[in-house]
């Protein structure tokens, strides 16, 4: 840990890329008495630095949910060399947390308001019998799915559409509306009005499902990526598409479920075991 003398400088913007197994965990964001994977990154900054900054992700996977490249943004005065941090900090976090990369970066940049673009995957077994190897990644569906009526399915949520419908209530929106009006109207509290309701509408770049074998079973993956995704919303339209795979719900109902913009016209909500953070992307210019 440096010495307390070392701190004092001016603090260093850093941006950390992480993998986690999230079925331990109730999600990312910290909670008072339960485990999460902000908490122990955290509580290992602080045993490694002495400085106990909170990390922004790019966001707040839920409980159950796992990530193979998040990113994490926070502040250090700590002198370390990136090196150094990634392997204290792996030495100190549970085995199911792991740095894969760490640096400085330019004092604008922010895990969350910087990205302009993710990708997540969720993975099915279709049918009853799952490995124990498998069970804690995927969701083991008891249907058989049609593939084609799910690649179908999946490309009609291409484009920019309002996904209302898609969307659970968000608990940390009123947190990140209050967050984004105290940055762009720095007022005193009473002053300020009420943040305006956030929008439901999204751009989704690519929306397809393939076949993929790993631990000799055959998994259905679902691959999305877009601007942006509502609280439960991938796993939202894997549940919808699931009915529509199993013949349950009939694929020309998507753009009446779209058009309804009330979550009562979607199907069920996917487990969140079989639901990944793959990638994060940001512009260019950001480091």
């Amino acid at each position: 840990m440096p010495d307390s003398n070392q701190l004092s400088g001016e603090a260093q913007n850093w941006r950390l890329t992480l993998s986690y197994d999230g079925t331990d965990y109730q999600g990312w964001q910290v909670q008072p008495g339960q485990p999460t994977i902000q908490a122990e990154f955290q509580s290992a900054l602080g045993r490694v630095t002495g400085e106990s900054p909170l990390p922004q992700g790019s966001g707040r996977t839920d409980a159950g949910v796992h990530a193979l490249a998040q990113v994490a943004s926070f502040p250090l005065r700590a002198p370390i060399p990136p090196e150094n941090l990634l392997r204290a900090l792996n030495r100190t976090l549970p085995p199911a947390i792991r740095i894969s990369e760490a640096r400085t970066v330019r004092s604008t940049f922010h895990a969350r308001r910087s990205a302009v673009a993710k990708t997540y995957e969720y993975r099915v077994l279709p049918g009853p019998d799952c490995s124990p190897f498998l069970a804690r990644y995927v969701y083991s569906c008891p249907w058989s799915l049609d593939l084609a009526l799910l690649q179908s399915a999946a490309r009609q949520f291409i484009g920019e559409h309002d996904f209302q419908s898609f969307a659970a209530t968000d608990p940390d929106l009123a947190h990140r509306n209050r967050e984004a009006s105290e940055e762009s109207d720095p007022k005193p509290e009473a002053l300020q009005q009420e943040p305006a309701k956030e929008s439901t509408i999204r751009s989704i770049f690519s929306s397809a499902w393939e076949r993929r074998s790993v631990e000799s079973a055959q998994l259905l993956v679902y691959r999305v990526r877009g601007n942006g995704f509502l609280h439960h919303m991938v796993r939202n339209l894997v549940g919808t598409m699931i009915d529509i795979g199993r013949r349950y719900l009939a694929l020309d109902e998507i753009p009446r479920i779209l058009v309804a913009r009330s979550r009562a016209a979607a199907g069920p909500t996917a487990p969140a075991r079989g639901l990944f953070l793959v990638s994060v992307e940001y512009p260019p210019e950001e480091p």
